[in-house]
């Protein structure tokens, strides 16, 4: 699949990238494994928050290979307590700021994804791997003590028994432990996973902009346990387009819009 991609932002070690709808921010610190630095953090979050109305998909990966060892060690071990306290602030607020995008958000994993960078595929929508990835918590051989916000995420995807064990044993998942606990949703080949997933964001900029909005805000508010059945069943604008599309035999032509 040839698809044109233009350079939109970069930081050096990470840039932010369109193919049409579709943002893709690319993690690139090979020489230290991705492994992000508080001014990545910041960036990332950044990029969330203020990304181009054009966006309608947001692919998150790391370079071939690789994904994130997770946050940079070396930072670590300048700081005190109390500004390694701020450092984890700053991180839940990217991871929060990629989970609270209205668009559907896919990220790609092509090799290991530690800690804080395990709990930020988590803030994903889907995620596609390849053989090569991996998920761990090492957290227990540092001294960190994961707080809610971050437990939340692990919990809500591994249940408190896996997640308790993950921690105890500093152990890992590699890419088929995954899927068959539902960390990844698809394993593809590594030099075939960047089509795979340029593929399934061009399926989804195919729905209606309203179901995917209606999907994602719904399973966001079940979880926090406030849902309202009082709702619209349908989007009178999609809905009528969609109807009218299976009708005549053709794909649906959906306004490019973000509903409110």
């Amino acid at each position: 699949m040839q698809v044109r991609i233009r350079r939109f932002e970069e930081l050096g070690s990470m840039r932010l990238q369109m193919a049409g709808g579709v943002g893709i921010i690319t993690i690139d610190r090979p020489q230290f494994r991705n492994a992000l630095t508080q001014r990545m953090w910041h960036t990332l979050e950044q990029w969330c928050l203020h990304l181009p109305p054009r966006v309608r998909v947001l692919i998150l990966r790391g370079r071939p290979g690789e994904f994130s060892a997770g946050s940079d060690i070396g930072e670590f071990s300048q700081m005190t307590p109390e500004q390694a306290d701020g450092a984890f602030e700053q991180m839940e607020r990217a991871i929060r700021a990629v989970e609270s995008l209205p668009i559907p958000t896919i990220c790609s994993i092509d090799g290991p994804a530690y800690g804080a960078a395990f709990v930020l595929t988590l803030g994903c929508d889907v995620r596609i791997g390849s053989e090569r990835a991996r998920f761990g918590m090492p957290v227990g051989k540092l001294g960190i003590t994961l707080q809610p916000p971050f437990l939340r995420r692990l919990v809500q995807h591994l249940g408190p028994g896996r997640t308790t064990a993950l921690v105890y044993t500093a152990g890992s998942y590699d890419a088929w432990e995954a899927k068959a606990l539902g960390l990844l949703h698809a394993v593809t080949d590594s030099d075939r996973l960047d089509a795979e997933v340029m593929r399934l964001a061009r399926t989804i900029l195919e729905q209606s902009p309203a179901s995917l909005h209606a999907v994602k805000k719904g399973v966001r508010d079940v979880l926090d346990g406030c849902a309202d059945a009082g709702g619209h069943w349908v989007d009178a604008r999609d809905f009528s387009e969609g109807v009218q599309a299976f009708r005549e035999k053709r794909m649906a032509r959906f306004a490019r819009r973000i509903p409110g």
